[in-house]
C-alpha cells in the first residue's frame, strides 16, 4: 500500500474531511496528530521544502497565540518562526498531507484529491453536506 501521511487535528473540520477523503479513496494513511506528537523543526523544514512554501504561509492565525506573540511582525526570521511552531504546535496550519505525488496544505479539504494515487473517485459528502466531485486530475 502506498504510504500517505496526514498531519491531522481531529478538532478541525477541514482536517477531518481531508482524512475522510483519503479513506474514501480506500487508503488508510499514517495519521499524525501533530498537537500530541509535534513534528520536529527538521520535519517541518522538510515539509515546507516539499511544498515550496515559506514558513509564514504555514502559520495559522485563528485560534492560536499568533496575535499575542506578535508573529505578523516581519522582524521574525524563519528560524524564529519555526521555534514558535515548535513551542506552540497549534500555530501549524492543517492538514498537511504527504503522498508519493507530493505534499501540500489541504485547504480546502478537496485539495487532497490531486495527491491521491488512485483513479477518479465517486462523489464524497463533507460533514457540512457539501458534495465534492472528483475531476480525476492528479499530479504527475
Amino acid at each position: 500500500m502506498t504510504q500517505i501521511t496526514i498531519f491531522h487535528n481531529p478538532d478541525c473540520g477541514t482536517s477531518r474531511n481531508t482524512l475522510a477523503l483519503i479513506r474514501h479513496a480506500g487508503i488508510e494513511p499514517q495519521v499524525v496528530e501533530y498537537l500530541k506528537t509535534p513534528p520536529s523543526t527538521a520535519q517541518i523544514r522538510e515539509l515546507l521544502a516539499e511544498m515550496n512554501m515559506p514558513v509564514r504561509e504555514l502559520l495559522r492565525e485563528k485560534g492560536t497565540p499568533f496575535a499575542e506573540l506578535g508573529l505578523a511582525d516581519p522582524k521574525w526570521t524563519d528560524d524564529q518562526l519555526l521555534d514558535f511552531v515548535r513551542q506552540h504546535p497549534i500555530l501549524m496550519n492543517r492538514p498537511v498531507v504527504r503522498t508519493p505525488l507530493g505534499t501540500r496544505l489541504c485547504r480546502p479539504s478537496e485539495a487532497v484529491l490531486e495527491l491521491l494515487p488512485v483513479a477518479k473517485l465517486p462523489p464524497f459528502t463533507k460533514e457540512d453536506g457539501e458534495v465534492v466531485q472528483d475531476n480525476g486530475v492528479r499530479r504527475a
